[in-house]
């Protein structure tokens, strides 16, 4: 059975919980672009699939995730560490991307987009004609 042996790091826990209360908790994120993807990647341990909410607006991205705690009227808490409640995060993407092809991927309680980069805005080689080009195509129009 485990027990508490340290009374000001439990009081320490209980302030912190308080503080936190009516707040989102955070999901922690990692972000970077992998060739033409920009790739996004969310903790969320012990999430159900099924409790996960994507949408987008406006270029703003939203992820919401739910994590019931373990109340019960019959259970009495000895440490309750783990955050429970409902995740809260958004992304702001930038014009460049395509919010129309975003595929999610959740694994091992790690949510991943991916996010094409919009063939708009991907590098593009551009032909430079010399003097001699131009005036040929200019004789031909």
């Amino acid at each position: 059975m485990l027990m508490r042996t340290d009374s000001f790091r439990e009081f320490d826990r209980l302030a912190q919980r308080l503080l936190e209360h009516g707040r989102p908790a955070v999901m922690p994120m990692d972000a970077y672009r992998e060739g033409d993807d920009f790739v996004v990647h969310f903790d969320l341990p012990g999430i159900s699939p099924e409790s996960i909410d994507l949408e987008v607006e406006r270029n703003v991205l939203t992820v919401k995730a739910e994590r019931p705690g373990p109340r019960r009227d019959d259970v009495e808490p000895i440490v309750n560490e783990r955050p429970s409640g409902t995740f809260t995060r958004q992304v702001f993407l930038g014009d460049a991307l395509d919010t129309e092809h975003i595929d999610a991927h959740y694994d091992d309680g790690v949510l991943t987009l991916r996010i094409p980069v919009a063939e708009k805005s991907k590098a593009r080689k551009i032909v430079v004609g010399h003097g001699a080009d131009r005036e040929a195509t200019a004789i031909k129009a």
